[in-house]
């Protein structure tokens, strides 16, 4: 099974031109993503998505500027007074990947009010004048308990890695956990937060591990598997399952134990390419066409029969990944209609 193949039929790094033709209602426009962190292997990747479609929609004339802008510090403050400096500048349609669901909202309207489209990827704003693109957050928290309660109907001692807290993503697939756990025997005897950054995770992990009994699993919000992995062993404790999070590091972490024991799991996430996706819907939101303010798409799934071949598509360093293309977008648009 190929990643091109498993989320909305995309091309990795593929552009495809309807009918041959750019799209000239849009050649002139420029969109800027305003990115609130950049701290991780997975936002990096997110921006090497986006920079390729930027550069490859400049070239073939879909827009005339695709500008890529990260704050210094993951603050919401400081993302909305970009976003004020972005309206100032005279974009016609701003990304957002935000640090707060609520926070940057007078911001977004600003743009709003100021005739400029948003788009909100990822990290979403709540704003009702912005458009919203996301995987099911909270289905992947409860997946990774489905996924144990199958490994284990008996239940057992979870430990749970959340993301950077106060993000909406953070609170979803925590939120997902929390409420699929109740349906189970599992219990939750630790938590601690991981930023979504293997080095993060590691420490957090080492420094709950001697106050907690045996854990049966761990589930995580990616990034932060191999961290779990590293203090475990470090601890001198047996490595519970631990639920990955598509990060490069972590499938080799997982190739090598399954070649040398066997070990089992699984890993999900939602594809950094995402950014890719809401650059497309927002060049169709200039475009003129009807757009729903609310599209979902499915995470990226890493299981035991399908960990090889995608290893092999994954850069070192990076992220298991998608990125999509302008008839990707227009297929997810209209079978939201």
């Amino acid at each position: 099974m190929k990643l091109k193949s498993m989320l909305l039929g995309a091309v990795a790094g593929t552009f495809v031109l309807v009918s041959g033709q750019a799209m000239a209602d849009t050649s002139e426009k420029k969109i800027a993503l305003s990115n609130n962190y950049a701290g991780n292997s997975w936002r990096q990747a997110m921006l090497e998505s986006w920079g390729k479609v930027a550069y490859m929609a400049i070239e073939d004339g879909h827009v005339a500027a695709a500008d890529a802008f990260t704050t210094s510090e993951n603050q919401a403050t400081e993302q909305a007074a970009q976003i004020q400096n972005m309206i100032l500048q005279g974009y016609d349609a701003i990304v957002v990947n935000a640090a707060s669901p609520t926070a940057i909202n007078g911001a977004v309207k600003e743009a709003c009010d100021a005739g400029i489209t948003v788009v909100s990827f990822d990290g979403i704003v709540t704003e009702p004048c912005a458009w919203r693109i996301a995987v099911d957050f909270k289905q992947m928290g409860r997946d990774q308990v489905k996924y144990l309660a199958e490994r284990y109907p008996e239940g057992g001692n979870l430990l749970e890695i959340r993301g950077l807290a106060g993000v909406f993503v953070d609170d979803e697939i925590s939120a997902g956990i929390h409420e699929e756990v109740a349906n189970t025997d599992f219990k939750i005897v630790g938590s601690v937060h991981g930023d979504w950054a293997q080095d993060v995770a590691q420490k957090a992990v080492a420094g709950i591990l001697p106050s907690l009994p045996e854990i049966k699993a761990v589930v995580t919000q990616g990034g932060d598997g191999y961290g779990a992995a590293q203090a475990f062993a470090a601890a001198d404790r047996p490595t519970p399952t631990i639920v990955m999070g598509n990060r490069r590091d972590e499938l080799d972490w997982w190739k090598e134990q399954k070649d040398e024991n066997g070990y089992e799991t699984t890993s999900l996430s939602i594809a950094p390419g995402v950014s890719t996706l809401a650059f497309w819907v927002a060049q169709q939101v200039l475009d003129g066409n009807e757009v729903p303010k609310d599209l979902t798409v499915p995470f990226l799934r890493v299981d035991q029969d399908t960990l090889e071949e995608i290893l092999a598509e994954t850069p070192v360093g990076s992220v298991a990944n998608v990125e999509y293309s302008l008839d990707d977008a227009k297929s997810l648009i209209e079978s939201a209609k």
